[in-house]
């Protein structure tokens, strides 16, 4: 059930078009929230507003802020018949690449192959700076001029206005233009489905594209209950389309959850029981030990067999991240406790500009 309170605004922390993080004051307590401009309006100091405290209530990470409710009548029908959050009370139209309205419509229509585009699929939204670095740079850190499509999945947030990475990675020029698939909206284009928006990025012309959820991820600590096995589906879907799928492993040496240690059985699930079809396993160079633990789990459960693994030396990648200021994190921990998983990440993009030349 939806816990709701009220609140008052007493301080905007920041506004953009898309999204606003306030400081409200609830049971007498200042405590932050997000408002969404699209679904209830702009805010300003004093405003009196209905909040969704359920996140809060529960102590969650990723998500764990109060969220403003529509309380006020307004706003406008903009282009699209195509509805987000469809059959819920904030649904809302959009204008979506397939439909008949869209400028793309007819190429979407036409559109018969990704034609081996590399696509990188990734977990969680933290692979996403290293997986666009690694495809941007060369080792000597030139830029590529490769064209970079993000397809933001919904297995986790719905809202790109949420990702505080992608307008980093976009003035850093990592990623070229963002296509929002299924229930998650807010990207430059949106798609039904994974399928038409793979579509979508070849049509406007990506020359790679990275498939990942928005920020968090829904687990629960057993095989099939995560979002995390969204990665497997995608792989089927970009063999289905002609594209080459490149796997980005969840590696951890760091996690004190023995599940997720070495190889995470979240990608074992996903690359082992869901994707039906063969992609690239990307793996970085690591240490020694790290390296014979994480062969050793994919040889144990037939991914070493099951799917064709690339070695890549993606230890430049990193430091070009530190340089452009783009923060790296991983539930809490940074490159340094987390270094694996960030190298193999790294290592997709790599991988997947080999697959260009």
């Amino acid at each position: 059930m939806m816990v709701r309170k009220w609140g008052v605004v007493r301080e905007i922390i920041f506004t953009e078009p898309q999204l606003q993080e306030l400081l409200v004051e609830v049971d007498g307590k200042l405590q932050r929230a997000y408002n969404y401009p699209q679904l209830a309006g702009s805010l300003q100091v004093g405003a009196k507003v209905l909040l969704n405290t359920s996140a809060v209530e529960l102590s969650l990470g990723t998500g764990g802020r109060h969220f403003v409710l529509p309380t006020q009548s307004g706003g406008e029908l903009g282009p699209g018949h195509i509805m987000k959050l469809r059959y819920t009370p904030l649904q809302f139209n959009s204008l979506s690449v397939e439909e008949e309205d869209s400028p793309l419509h007819s190429q979407i229509q036409e559109f018969e192959s990704l034609a081996g585009m590399p696509v990188l699929i990734g977990t969680l939204h933290s692979q996403l700076p290293p997986m666009a670095a690694g495809l941007r740079f060369t080792e000597e850190g030139t830029r590529r001029g490769l064209k970079i499509a993000y397809l933001m999945t919904d297995g986790a947030a719905l809202p790109l206005a949420l990702s505080r990475l992608v307008p980093r990675l976009r003035k850093a020029g990592l990623i070229d233009f963002v296509i929002t698939c299924g229930q998650a909206y807010g990207g430059d284009y949106e798609a039904i489905n994974l399928y038409s928006g793979l579509a979508a990025a070849k049509v406007l012309g990506a020359d790679a594209a990275l498939v990942a959820m928005g920020p968090g991820i829904v687990g629960t600590g057993t095989t099939w209950g995560t979002t995390a096995i969204s990665q497997g589906e995608a792989i089927n879907a970009v063999n289905i389309l002609g594209g080459r799928p490149v796997a980005v492993p969840r590696l951890s040496f760091a996690d004190p959850r023995s599940r997720h240690r070495g190889v995470s059985h979240h990608t074992i699930t996903s690359l082992g029981k869901v994707a039906l079809t063969e992609a690239i396993l990307a793996l970085p160079k690591l240490k020694p030990e790290w390296e014979q633990l994480v062969h050793r789990q994919l040889t144990e459960v037939g991914l070493a067999v099951k799917h064709k693994l690339l070695i890549a030396d993606s230890s430049y990648v990193l430091p070009l991240l530190e340089k452009l200021e783009i923060p790296l994190s991983t539930m809490g921990r940074g490159p340094r406790e987390e270094e694996a998983f960030f190298l193999a990440a790294a290592a997709a993009g790599v991988i997947g500009v080999s697959l260009l030349f």
